[in-house]
């Protein structure tokens, strides 16, 4: 039998930001059960905390989706660092995970995390393709800061602005198209799609990866990582933004979101709300 959390995160309030199950101990889980347990569970992510392999650090984590291991995520770092933080002091810590050690700070009520790997810029999607992926017209995405780019810094998402938030609310993912984008643009995920809207340094924002068992993700800090990056790339300057997410949902989350030439820090909250015990296998 092992013990597990389920922590929301990106938000203070329970039942509101993204689901996280971390096992804080999954040493004695077979290697053939990890991918299982996040498919029974069907959050987007679940994480498995095992020893490090470099005794200097705190743990290595391993973060699954419904459909496969991923080496990088944001909510599910914010999630297992509050966990491992939770029943003690304000705690610094590195995490081994798939693109490497990542610094982390926790009080056990919110953790932040410096992302240092640099940004991967994939290709330039079809405006088009993307459009009927997210069930608009081609005229609906603004253009004037950056037309649709696949971008990574771990895990690749197509980052798409739209003019508004009434545009926003309308996204309505077309699976066929998503699946057309996915084999002419293959990556760790299937043609994720994250679209936003921003006034200044307030951006609004929605993802879907139909393809991986998530239709719709209530907070994606590793695609707003990419998206400081990228806008700090482009605009040749420092961003600070706060994202809005899952609101389209009834899950708001919060996320905090900086980018320099020194890399992207995302910081936000996470709640407890629920612990149980893996019976199998």
């Amino acid at each position: 039998m092992t013990p597990y959390y389920v922590y929301d995160v990106f938000t203070k309030e329970p039942f509101g930001g993204n689901q996280l199950a971390v096992f804080p101990d999954a040493t004695k889980l077979p290697e053939n059960a990890l991918q299982k347990i996040a498919q029974e569970f069907n959050f987007s992510e679940t994480t498995f905390v095992f020893p490090p392999e470099n005794q200097s650090h705190t743990a290595k984590v391993r973060i699954f989706t419904p459909t496969m291991e991923i080496p990088f995520a944001g909510h599910p770092i914010i999630g297992t660092a509050c966990a491992i933080a939770d029943e003690g002091p304000s705690t610094n810590m590195t995490l081994e995970l798939g693109v490497g050690p990542l610094t982390c700070v926790s009080d056990g009520q919110s953790a932040s995390f410096d992302a240092k790997q640099p940004l991967e810029i994939l290709c330039e999607p079809d405006p088009a393709l993307v459009a009927e992926a997210l069930g608009l017209e081609t005229n609906q995405i603004h253009f004037q800061v950056h037309p649709p780019v696949m971008a990574s810094l771990g895990l690749a998402f197509t980052i798409a602005e739209v003019k508004s938030r009434d545009i926003l609310s309308k996204v309505a993912p077309d699976v066929t198209a998503i699946k057309k984008g996915n084999k002419l643009y293959p990556s760790g995920l299937d043609f994720a799609q994250f679209v936003y809207v921003r006034d200044g340094n307030t951006i609004y924002a929605r993802m879907f990866a139909p393809l991986d068992n998530i239709p719709e993700d209530p907070a994606t800090g590793s695609a707003c990582a990419a998206t400081a990056a990228l806008l700090s790339r482009i605009e040749g300057r420092d961003q600070a933004l706060t994202i809005h997410q899952g609101v389209e949902m009834g899950r708001p989350s919060l996320i905090s979101v900086t980018a320099t030439k020194q890399g992207v820090t995302v910081s936000g909250h996470a709640r407890r709300v629920m612990q149980g015990t893996l019976l199998h296998p």
